[in-house]
């Protein structure tokens, strides 16, 4: 048994030895995300597990060598948002978020077949602002209150992911790529009352936090074949 297994393993690599270079025979790869399930900086009292759905949000400049990559990548949203801020009979918050990320990191691609595993690692810099109002209700959920908020972070970040390319054609691939990301920022958190007999709250702190990105898919284009 073990004989016929010996025998067979290099069939398996067959179809794929004509992919065997596919990406390490160029230079430069550029790719942009077209879809993304990600999760922000938490809010004010926001449910930490709150995911969002983004489309065209980030980009991707790879610099080939061999089977590693070094990248440079950029993220960004601006998105409308509502969430309970303290429970579900409480506080309502709507507003518009705006986030926004810079990074730097290196790819590691575990073979160069037609089907192509990778681990990355990246860090940089992240920005994230949250500008809009929240209204108190009580039990009866009847109107008590209406605050301004303004919630922004800045900090450093760094991201580890795994993910998949699939290269249909030699200078095209498709990605599909899963990460955890961890942010520790400068946060500042602003309450101005809608009463002006009320003092405005501010308060700022520092605060790390861990973030899921459970799918992001797209597309990325090979450029300037070595050979």
């Amino acid at each position: 048994m073990r004989l016929i297994l010996l025998i067979c393993l290099p069939c398996f690599f067959v179809p794929f030895t004509s992919f065997s270079q596919i990406n390490g025979n160029y230079s430069y790869s550029i790719a942009a995300k077209g879809f993304s399930v990600i999760q922000l900086p938490k809010i004010f009292n926001q449910d930490s597990e709150r995911y969002l759905n983004s489309t065209l949000n980030g980009g991707i400049v790879k610099f080939n060598d061999n089977q590693f990559s070094y990248r440079i990548s950029g993220n960004f949203v601006e998105k409308a948002l509502s969430f309970d801020n303290d429970c579900s009979n409480c506080d309502l918050a709507r507003g518009k978020v705006k986030d926004y990320a810079f990074k730097i990191g290196f790819e590691k691609n575990f073979s160069y077949a037609r089907i192509q595993p990778y681990f990355a690692l990246d860090m940089g810099y992240r920005f994230n602002r949250f500008k809009g109002s929240v209204t108190a209700l009580n039990n009866q959920r009847s109107i008590v209150s209406v605050h301004d908020l303004e919630d922004s972070k800045s900090g450093g970040t760094a991201t580890s992911a795994i993910g998949l390319k699939i290269n249909p054609a030699e200078h095209i691939s498709i990605f599909i790529e899963s990460g955890i990301e961890f942010y520790y920022a400068y946060v500042r958190q602003e309450i101005t009352p809608g009463d002006i007999t009320t003092s405005r709250q501010q308060i700022r702190f520092n605060r790390g936090e861990f973030m899921l990105n459970p799918i992001s898919v797209g597309v990325q284009i090979q450029l300037i074949n070595k050979n």
